[in-house]
């Protein structure tokens, strides 16, 4: 079992799949590659970031950043790298998507994170189980792909939502998709903000001239790529399929409204001039015939009846019914 405290952790790596684990931050190793795995919040990590860990204080400052965006920059024979991974957290979003920081060195990985990644627990199994990477350069490659491996489950669930929500359109439930839609295609562009240049990120690491990334490796990130640019394009799709959708249901409650507008309007057509006979005959003035008869008010509701019949059949004779 690797030492664990709170959220951060380290281990060698063993260069057979497996590792061993040390002391949190660890003493200098020669004999393998180094994992330093740390809790961004931790008492212990900014002072050794900063003073004993021989790490640029450039990068040490990339590292404890509050903010970042998926990057890789090269510095000597280290690489620089900043990618995102969903939140599977109980609990969270996944969009609301979490950064892993990487200093990578030939014989040193230190990675920094502010919660906990999924993807990073998925390479601390394989280690346990002897089937983990035996390199620094496997470790970036196995986490960026872990990266990508747990984004696909996301992404599969924001196709059936979209299908879902389709359907519901569909069949005429219309005023409680607006709220699903809405989340949709805010989940999307969220989702979108950090893989797209994440995408960059791994085309760029796939070329960079480092002497302990290999062909292999290289090849691995540029199938990572490709996988990230087909995510990339899912979440397109997701976006442009919500939007379709959008206007769909805008137009058939636009529909909906322009038949209940008509109906109100066919009715007050009808009752317009109904209303206008009563109201000469409501007014309070001598002369109203009929005010002595017992049988007018009768008369007068029959021939209102009549009035509204015929104009109910000139409306369907010009087509208005």
């Amino acid at each position: 079992m690797m030492n664990d405290t709170a959220h951060s952790f380290a281990c060698t790596l063993n260069g057979a799949g497996g590792a061993t684990d040390t002391s949190c931050p660890p003493e200098p190793d020669p004999s393998g590659v180094s994992w330093i795995q740390l809790y961004r919040d931790a008492p212990e990590t900014e002072p050794w970031l900063t003073t004993l860990s021989g790490i640029d204080p450039v990068v040490s400052e990339v590292l404890l950043a509050e903010e970042t965006r998926p990057r890789a920059v090269r510095t000597g024979e280290g690489l620089l790298v900043i990618l995102r991974g969903v939140n599977l957290n109980v609990g969270a979003n996944p969009d609301d998507m979490i950064s892993l920081r990487l200093w990578v060195e030939p014989r040193r990985v230190v990675g920094v994170w502010i919660r906990r990644l999924k993807a990073v627990e998925d390479v601390r199994q394989a280690l346990r189980s002897g089937h983990g990477p035996t390199t620094a350069a496997g470790l970036l490659v196995d986490l960026a792909n872990g990266l990508a491996e747990r984004m696909q489950t996301v992404l599969a669930d924001l196709h059936e939502t979209v299908d879902g929500i389709e359907e519901e359109v569909l069949s005429g439930e219309s005023y409680e998709i607006r709220p699903k839609l809405a989340r949709l295609r805010r989940q999307s562009i969220a989702l979108r903000r950090y893989l797209a240049p994440q995408r960059d990120v791994l085309n760029r690491l796939q070329g960079e001239r480092v002497a302990w990334l290999s062909d292999m490796d290289r090849a691995t990130l540029r199938e990572g790529a490709d996988r990230m640019t087909r995510y990339v394009e899912d979440l397109d799709a997701v976006r442009d399929r919500a939007a379709v959708t959008q206007d769909e249901l805008n137009n058939r409650l636009a529909e909906r409204m322009n038949k209940t507008m008509y109906v109100l309007s066919i009715v007050a057509a009808i009752f317009l001039p109904l209303g206008l006979i009563t109201g000469l005959l409501g007014i309070n003035v001598g002369g109203i015939p009929g005010a002595d008869n017992p049988l007018a008010f009768g008369l007068v509701t029959g021939v209102l009846l009549g009035i509204a019949v015929l104009l109910a059949l000139l409306f369907k004779r010009i087509g208005w019914l």
